[in-house]
């Protein structure tokens, strides 16, 4: 048992190296490659660390309304989120001017093009036959609050208005789709440029001017959703006024500073955890490599964007990852203080903190989601780094860390001072 342990510890302590050098300096292996965390094909870095493109729009009209302003914002919002680019700024400025900044991409013509041209709504069945196009067969959108069923609470939902023609098509489509209810395929998908923001069930043929678009919705998703849907087209015109391509608003050396400030933490946080909890430390360190190694594989892999408040993000779930493993040592010393073996005392000590760690993380989880949600560009940089962060540490303090303790316990160690402070205090008292 003894000899397993040591063997396990020692495979362990090898594989969080090879996990972190694969993470951030990648591998190519019998033609699989992948470059790292930081390569071409991994993190997405925001216009702060990695400059990008600038481009100013203006409309080619006298006096745009608020409204055709949101719409145009709302079309931008929803093509660099498709594109991948959910760190994308995008203000509206003066006489109906919109500036949009792109992180990464220094192609002005590309980037130009792809949030120039008009957006393709469609209304399409399960067999994927459009229905209705939002170019020529939608009247508007508008989001309402109000009683959708006789009788029933209210709740925000999305009114669709439609011209002449498309209401006769809308009454043979959702006919035809009412029939299926069968085998769950009653339903119309409304997407935009391919990319669906909505799939409602149809129960019976709709045949009026308008119709519901009712579900799970919030005020402000269903607002969203009428905006899409009235992104169907552009408004007006709009006309590229200037492009420009900007360096890293912090400067060349601005990632590397933050990787180095970052590095430079989590070395002091392993020496501290080392010092203060002793074996447990060490242990806590193996952990918390295992966890940077999987945050920067989770990055690099699922293409996230990162800019300093995404940064931000990571240092955060860090501190709440050593923390989740600080409260598990303390509950452990207790239970050694009590006179308790040290095998009893490690599984009392993860028994008794468990909940107080998961209760922490589930409320910082739910945080998370209520920025992402927001939809503004370094919130949800933030909250997307902050969020992966939180569930690997969980994983890593209530998994890891109580597999190596476990291992840890094989061994035999019985020396308490190996965990803790056991020289008395004056009076005869424990540290």
């Amino acid at each position: 048992m003894k000899k397993k342990s040591i063997v396990t510890l020692c495979f362990v302590v090898a594989l969080a190296l090879i996990l972190n050098y694969v993470a951030f300096i990648g591998f190519n292996i019998a033609g699989y490659s992948y470059d790292g965390a930081f390569g071409e094909k991994g993190i997405k870095k925001g216009i702060d660390l990695a400059g990008g493109s600038v481009i100013t729009f203006q409309a080619a009209t006298d006096s745009p309304t608020d409204d055709q302003m949101q719409v145009v914002e709302s079309i931008f919002q929803t093509r660099m989120t498709n594109a991948g680019y959910t760190e994308a700024r995008i203000s509206q400025g003066e006489g109906g001017k919109i500036t949009v900044e792109i992180p990464s991409v220094t192609n002005t013509d590309e980037a130009a093009s792809l949030l120039g041209n008009v957006a393709k709504l469609t209304f399409n069945d399960a067999d994927g036959n459009v229905v209705l196009d939002g170019a020529t067969d939608i009247k508007d959108a508008s989001y309402q609050f109000g009683q959708v069923e006789q009788n029933g609470p209210s709740i925000p939902y999305v009114k669709v208005e439609f011209n002449a023609e498309a209401r006769e098509k809308f009454a043979t489509a959702t006919s035809a789709a009412a029939a299926r209810s069968s085998d769950g395929t009653n339903y119309i998908s409304i997407e935009m440029d391919g990319e669906q923001v909505s799939r409602p069930s149809v129960s019976e043929e709709i045949n009026s001017d308008s119709c519901i678009i009712s579900g799970s919705f919030t005020p402000e998703t269903a607002e969203m959703l009428a905006n899409q849907i009235k992104s169907g087209q552009l408004p007006f015109d709009l006309t590229v006024i200037s492009k420009d391509t900007v360096g890293a608003e912090l400067g060349p050396e601005a990632l590397r500073s933050s990787l180095l400030a970052a590095a430079i933490g989590i070395l002091l946080i392993m020496i501290f955890m080392a010092i203060m909890y002793r074996i447990p430390g060490l242990i806590a360190d193996i952990s918390l490599l295992i966890y940077v190694g999987l945050i920067g594989l989770a990055m690099g892999v699922f293409h996230v964007n990162l800019s300093l408040s995404g940064i931000a993000g990571i240092v955060l779930s860090i501190g709440m990852a050593v923390d989740a493993d600080c409260i598990i040592f303390e509950r452990m010393k207790e239970e050694l203080r009590l006179g308790k073996t040290i095998r009893a005392s490690v599984m009392s000590g993860f028994d008794k903190a468990f909940s107080a760690i998961l209760d922490s993380n589930i409320t910082t989880i739910i945080t998370c989601i209520v920025l992402y949600i927001s939809g503004i560009g370094t919130v949800t940089g933030f909250a997307t780094t902050l969020g992966i962060g939180v569930i690997l540490s969980m994983f890593t303090a209530i998994v890891i860390t109580k597999f190596l303790l476990k291992q840890l316990i094989g061994i035999g160690i019985e020396n308490r001072s190996m965990f803790y402070n056991t020289k008395a205090k004056k009076g005869g008292a424990e540290a």
